[in-house]
């Protein structure tokens, strides 16, 4: 079963069939929606800040979710992949997201609607991602605007995660 704490008196709060791998980590002022998974080594942890994640959200192996004290609370939209290793700290993503593995955004950032964040990017604190572009390098800078395959890949993704945390 996955560590899941209170953090002053907070318990992480869950959706419908959310799947949890045994070795995640869920603490605190964590809200997630429907059908989520978290996968293994990952930690989601609303300790400074709260944590807000909505419906059809896969968190992957290895990935942190966190916040900063008093300062940058983290959101999540519906429908968002965050890839392995990658770090999502105090910043806001809307719908439609895909994180590359590794890739690190920092407090106040902001991701709009169908874009891409590109494998090992680090995104700078304040940065606005356009939507429908890819965002890479580090510092991340707008790439090139996703291809119609890709906007397919960010609407069906969250999907093939839903199947995936099904097999367990």
């Amino acid at each position: 079963m996955a560590l899941i704490l209170p953090v002053n008196k907070i318990t992480p709060r869950f959706g419908k069939d959310c799947f949890l791998a045994q070795n995640s980590t869920i603490v605190g002022d964590v809200e997630m929606g429907d059908k989520c998974s978290v996968w293994f080594n990952a930690v989601v942890r609303g300790d400074v800040n709260t944590i807000r994640i909505g419906n059809k959200v896969n968190i992957q192996d290895g990935a942190i979710i966190h916040c900063t004290y008093q300062k940058a609370k983290t959101v999540i939209g519906d429908n968002c992949s965050i890839g392995h290793k990658a770090i999502i700290h105090g910043c806001y993503l809307h719908n439609n997201i895909l994180v590359g593995m590794g890739a690190i955004l920092m407090d106040h950032v902001v991701v709009e609607s169908f874009s891409i964040i590109a494998a090992g990017s680090l995104v700078l604190e304040n940065t606005i991602v356009e939507s429908g572009f890819i965002y890479a390098g580090s510092p991340a800078k707008k790439l090139k605007p996703i291809t119609p395959e890709q906007r397919k890949l960010l609407e069906e993704l969250p999907d093939r995660y839903v199947m995936y945390s099904e097999w367990f």
